[in-house]
């Protein structure tokens, strides 16, 4: 599936793919585990509020949990399958929490002391003890949660069990408690369970009597344990499927077990249910109920209970039709027959368009059914009737007559229709519409149209009809147009509909008139509506009249016109083909709005011309053939003259010469005579043209005397035009205006006292002054001398503009154009220079002592000392103040460098002093980034950048101060006569000392003792970093405290040492004598949780070593005297005791006792007994002593406990036994109530401990 990978066949899910896919799986079984930790959530707080349910949620826990986790790991679903390694990890870890939570496992946080109590006073805290025996159980036993028990020393574990005595209750049967009616359905095999609610008994015998319907016999059956048992676990095992099914698999019959489910669930704690099982109809009698002491048990009256066969309904195998229509005035009737103890009762309901209507007969029973005292007890005989039910159809659309229920006379209840349909029970009826008819689009006032020659679609279409009585057919008659084809004859056709459609399509051939006479549907006839008739009318084809007229003018032919009257139905489309001379003829188009047009053509060029009509269109007939009349012409046009360049009034501009060429359009036949007029200031001359033989042509216009001088402007007119056959037409055009320059632009750069330069900064750009003459705009080129072949343009609207540039060297200007001439530049003052501010810049001062490197061009500077005050002469050049920004570097652990900081420094001189940094040991690299001064400021410019290959750099080696001190200032302990020397008693660091700097070291140290008032003074010599304390030569010869400390130090690089630590200059040795321990208690005899108290002599803390049973153990002790708690029995001997970190150890020889294991008891040998006798029994109570004899024991009998935990009821009587040296006792009562030990003591011990006569334990 998507989004999961492909598993090779033996890894694949359990359950298969195709049956659940695996994201469900893992939705399913996760939802699973979260319901059952919130199961256990509920579990906890039930536990915490049970006083002994822990071993009981534990185990149920550790068993559901691994089931979990081992299914999990079977099922292989993906992303939930691990390995056994994990799974395993998984079932620890969740157990793990189990005992946290369910009370098996507990952590020690800190508490030394023991779970048993001891005589030691509760004011000392923290009170040491020897460990607890150490047995394999004592790891597993926790976890199983009393599975398996090994530990007799935990809590109340030396007092258990507890013999609880109750006195039997009378017992009762109470048959059938709920009063339910009972019916066996028709289906085989099949029963039914009759319950019997029992109180205060378990019955083991259960005996009754059968009667079977209509007889007389009467059968008795006896049911033992064994049948009892069974029909129980049938029972579960039935109410198991029932819960399992989905919700639409409902039994109609199993009512009456989910009753009996929810009457167990509200049983008392004394009740329990019993069933019996039955699969015949009959009469039950309850005879008696036995325990399994072969006790009776009470009967509650009734004892008695019938069991019928089960009500049923259905209706008849009779045919009913299942489709109506509606307006059918026949009603239905529908016959059910119905089975059941009489009298009944029918439930059914109408379901009518979604809207449902219940109704219930009563009293359905035999006619001659009789209610004597005799016929009642026969009347559980079921019988057989036939009840008609009769329905009026009044309502259009699905009516569902369903069999709902039915109710015998016994009062058993059957629901016969649960969510599922069933012919048997339901009857569904169809009421459908009649369905009507009418042409769509076409009725007596909108007759369709038919061409000549064609066929129309007239359309039909059926309206209030249900889709459930389609197709329908459609009975159309059709009646010719009088005057038609007499060949046509009428005729009536049946049209059906397509399916899933409501119109149909007729097509018509034939003018005249179409009637829809009826239609009919697949179960019902319907309707005719209007339109039900359809007239078809045939147009005619357009034809038109065409009459052609010359058009004849001074030169002869100009063209022709053709009037027009059409018939047919507008708009017209006349389509008529023109040729001229031998040229291709083209075919035109000309559109009529109305019947009648006109037609004229005049060609504007000479020639024969030959006019033909082709085709006319209307609105029905597109292109319909015309055979009009047609004409030839020789064309000679009108004479005509424009000039050249559209229309409006053109000007010309002049700049030099006599003459202005001027293009002028001539038409007609050539050659053609030109007449214009030249309008001046004050004069105006006739100019004539003969003998034009082109169009267009181009004619020479003279320019005034007076204008040719100064400039100025005139205007040319077109006054006439005369053809080749003498034909002369005046013309009526806009004439041409005509600008004569006699001035020519110039152009030059503009430059004070004739100085043309400029100095800008780096990054700016600077504005050329020009000085121009002309009509603007102008348009001048340039270009940069160091590179030539580069030209820019600009356009310039002002006679004072300039031009923008940005890089520095010549500009020259190379041309000039303003709005009408092309015009010179100004040689002498073509060119403009600009150049740049220079940069500042930074080097070294020639006097400055170091050495460069080749290879990077770095100054390498002398090292110097950490601290000591450096620094570099600089030498500046650019315009002051400068800001300088340089990089600070160091070198890496990975070879390479790193920046550690980016300062910036101003100074007002161009010779200026660099501070050095010597904070930092190490190598210094120092690099020159970026320079500012006024004309450049680092505000303006940060980006600015001096090239990497040009910045000044230069480094030097900062040497660290030599230090020293102690890693820490712990006290060291010495014995008397050590030597200082590296050693177990250098201890946490405590004489080791740290050096800075660059090896090897002179380090000084003192020894001064304090006791004797002595210094001795040494210095060694270090090849390392670290050194630990190490002075053979020197002997501590007195106890008391010693201190040494750090004088001096001095490294390989004769740096100044750095000021030495205040706290860490120094470190204090301690010096003691052998340490002793003496017992308190002259004891020999201990028990178990009793304390043992020593003198110990020396310097705390002490290590005190004993052996318990041959085993060798370490106690610390920071006082004395010491006191110790004995948690385990056997010999205890001390074997050592030292001081100060283990140090100055003494062996001891002579000190040992014996410690003996707490006594304990047990009721029922350590089990709860819970006992029922009945009055005048006695039980037997047997108490379990374990020690040494002989034995005195506390008993005690309270209020008896439930069974499923409580707290302990109140304390009726207490005896103590004494002298016992057996190690079983028992004792006989009467009495209700519950046993239990108190305390215990034997010959050496007793549990619970007393101090002072009183018992310091109480039990929970």
């Amino acid at each position: 599936m998507p989004g999961e990978p492909t598993l090779p066949p033996g890894e694949q899910p359990l359950i298969p793919e195709r049956l659940l896919d695996v994201p469900s799986q893992r939705l399913y079984y996760l939802s699973l585990g979260l319901l059952l930790q919130a199961i256990k959530v509920f579990d906890v707080l039930q536990n915490i509020f049970a006083s002994d349910a822990t071993t009981f949620y534990g185990r149920k826990w550790l068993i559901i949990d691994f089931a979990y986790i081992a299914t999990l790991s079977r099922l292989r679903i993906p992303r939930l399958k691990y390995s056994r390694a994990v799974v395993l990890l998984q079932i620890l870890s969740i157990w793990f929490l189990d005992g946290m939570l369910f009370g098996g496992i507990s952590l020690n946080l800190g508490l030394m002391g023991s779970s048993e109590i001891s005589s030691v006073p509760s004011g000392i805290p923290n009170l040491p003890s020897t460990p607890e025996p150490f047995r394999l159980s004592d790891i597993f036993a926790p976890l199983t949660f009393g599975l398996f028990s090994f530990d007799t020393n935990s809590k109340d574990a030396r007092l258990l069990g507890q013999h609880t005595v109750r006195m039997s209750p009378i017992s009762t049967a109470h048959f059938n408690p709920q009063s339910h009616t009972f019916c066996l359905p028709p289906v085989s095999p099949v029963h039914v369970l009759v319950p019997i609610l029992v109180n205060n008994t378990t019955p083991t015998n259960v005996r009754y009597s059968f009667t079977p319907l209509g007889s007389g016999r009467v059968e008795y059956v006896e049911l033992g344990t064994k049948e009892l048992k069974a029909i129980e676990q049938a029972r579960a095992e039935g109410l198991q499927v029932v819960r399992n099914k989905d919700a639409g698999g409902y039994d109609e019959y199993d009512e009456d077990d989910g009753e009996e489910t929810d009457a167990g669930t509200r049983l008392q704690k004394t009740q329990s249910l019993v069933h019996l099982r039955f699969s015949k109809p009959g009469t039950i009698r309850l005879d008696r109920v036995l325990d399994s002491s072969n006790v009776a048990a009470r009967l509650v009256h009734p004892v008695e209970v019938t069991v019928v066969p089960c009500p049923t309904a259905q209706y008849t195998d009779d045919a009913v039709q299942d489709v109506h229509c509606a307006g059918e005035t026949s009603g239905v009737d529908l016959t059910i027959d119905i089975r059941g103890v009489p009298p009944l009762s029918l439930q059914w309901s109408k379901d009518v368009n979604g809207r449902k209507e219940y109704f219930l007969v009563e009293g359905i029973e035999d006619s001659g059914h009789s209610h004597t005292a005799q016929e009642v007890a026969r009347a559980r005989i079921p019988q057989k009737l036939k009840v008609p039910l009769s329905l009026s159809l009044d309502a259009l659309g699905e009516h569902t007559y369903n069999l709902e229920s039915v109710i015998d006379g016994m009062g058993n209840v059957v629901h016969l229709n649960e969510g599922h349909r069933d012919a048997k029970i339901t009857r569904s009826i169809s009421v459908l519409r009649r369905p009507s008819v009418s042409f769509k689009a076409c009725g007596p006032g909108n007759p369709t149209s038919l061409l000549i020659g064609s066929e129309v679609s007239v359309a039909l279409t059926v309206s209030n009809a249900d889709p459930m009585d389609g197709p329908w057919d459609i009975d159309v008659m059709f009646e010719p147009a009088s005057g038609n084809d007499k060949r046509m004859k009428p005729w009536d056709k049946i049209l059906r509909t397509q399916e899933n459609k409501d119109d149909v399509i007729l097509k018509a051939g034939v003018p005249g008139e179409y009637v829809v006479t009826g239609i009919r549907g697949k179960y019902c006839d319907g309707d005719v509506l209007a339109p039900e008739t359809c007239k078809v009318v045939e147009k005619a084809m357009p034809t038109a009249e065409i009459e052609w007229k010359r058009i004849h003018e001074c030169s002869g032919d100009t063209g022709v016109s053709a009037s027009l009257v059409m018939h047919g139905t507008p708009p017209f489309q006349v389509y008529y083909r023109s040729q001229r001379d031998a040229e291709p003829p083209r075919d035109l188009v000309k559109t009529f709005t109305s019947s009648r047009g006109e037609l004229t053509l005049q060609p504007e060029h000479s020639g024969h011309y030959y006019y033909t009509f082709v085709q006319l269109s209307d609105a029905y007939y597109k292109k319909v053939a015309l055979d009009g009349p047609s004409i030839d012409q020789i064309v000679h046009p009108l004479a005509a003259a424009d000039f050249a360049g559209g229309r409006g009034r053109r000007v010309v501009s002049s700049c030099e010469g006599v003459t202005v060429g001027i293009e002028v359009d001539l038409r007609g036949t050539p050659p053609w005579n030109l007449e214009l007029q030249v309008v001046g200031p004050r004069s105006t001359d006739a100019l004539e043209i003969t003998d034009i033989k082109t169009s267009p042509t181009r004619i020479l216009v003279p320019i005034p005397s007076v204008i040719d001088k100064e400039g100025g402007s005139f205007d040319v007119e077109l006054v006439s035009v005369v053809d080749s056959y003498g034909c002369r037409r005046p013309i009526s055009v806009p004439g041409v205006s005509v600008n004569v320059r006699r001035m020519k632009p110039t152009v030059k750069f503009y430059g004070k006292h004739g100085q043309r330069e400029i100095i800008i900064l780096e990054d700016d750009g600077a504005d050329l002054p020009l000085r121009l003459t002309g009509d603007g705009p102008w348009k001048i080129k340039y270009r940069h001398k160091g590179n030539p072949d580069q030209v820019f343009t600009a356009v310039l609207k002002s006679p004072n503009d300039y031009i923008h540039v940005t890089q520095k060297g010549v500009y020259e200007i190379i041309e000039v154009t303003d709005s009408q001439c092309p015009g010179s530049v100004i040689e002498s003052e073509s060119t403009y220079a600009v150049d740049w501010v220079p940069r500042p810049s930074a080097r070294l001062d020639p006097a400055t002592v170091c050495t460069v490197e080749p290879y990077n061009r770095s100054h390498i500077l002398p090292p110097i000392c950490k601290g000591q005050d450096a620094h570099v002469d600089l030498e500046l050049t650019g315009r002051p103040p400068f800001q300088i920004m340089y990089n600070i570097a160091r070198n890496d652990e990975a070879g390479g460098t790193i920046v550690l900081d980016q300062p910036t420094f101003s100074s007002i001189q161009p010779h200026t002093r660099f501070q050095l940094h010597t904070s930092i040991v190490g190598r210094k690299y120092y690099e020159v980034k970026q320079i500012g001064d006024s004309a450049y400021p680092l505000a303006k410019h940060k980006n600015a950048v001096i090239p990497r290959s040009e910045r000044l750099l230069f480094e030097q080696e900062v040497m660290a101060r030599p230090s020293a001190k102690f890693k820490n200032d712990n006290r060291i302990l010495f014995c008397l006569n050590d030597a200082l020397t590296s050693r177990e008693a250098i201890s946490n660091d405590g004489g080791v000392i740290q050096l800075d700097g660059t090896p090897p070291f002179q380090l000084a140290l003192s020894i001064r003792n304090l006791a004797a008032s002595q210094v001795h003074k040494e210095t060694v010599e270090v090849y390392d970093k670290t050194w630990i304390l190490d002075l053979p030569s020197y002997r501590f010869t007195s106890i008391g405290p010693h201190q040494i400390t750090v004088e001096s130090v001095q490294d390989s690089s004769h740096c100044e040492q750095k000021e030495l630590h205040p706290l860490r200059r120094s470190i204090w040795v301690d010096v003691a004598e052998s340490a002793a321990i003496t017992p308190v208690d002259k004891r020999v005899d201990f028990c178990v949780g009793d304390v043992a108290q020593f003198q110990l002599e020396g310097t705390p803390p002490w290590s005190i070593g004993y052996r318990i049973n041959g085993k060798s153990y370490i106690q610390e002790a920071k006082e004395s005297p010491f006191s110790l708690m004995h948690q385990q029995a056997g010999e205890f001997t001390v074997t050592s005791v030292s001081q100060q970190q283990k140090l100055c150890k003494a062996t001891i020889t002579d000190l040992q006792f014996s410690v003996h294991p707490l006594p304990a008891a047990q009721v029922g040998h350590g089990k709860r007994i819970f006992q029922d006798i009945h009055e005048g029994d006695q039980a037997e109570i047997v108490f379990t002593l374990i020690g040494e004899p002989p034995f005195t024991f506390t008993y005690q009998r309270a209020e008896p406990i439930p069974k499923k935990g409580g707290k302990p009821g109140k304390v009726l009587e207490t005896h103590t036994v004494s002298g016992v040296t057996t190690h079983e006792y028992s004792i006989f009562s009467a009495l209700e109530g519950t046993w239990t030990v108190t305390s215990i003591s034997d010959r050496y011990c007793r549990y619970p401990t007393q101090s002072d006569g009183v018992v310091e334990k109480t039990r929970h």
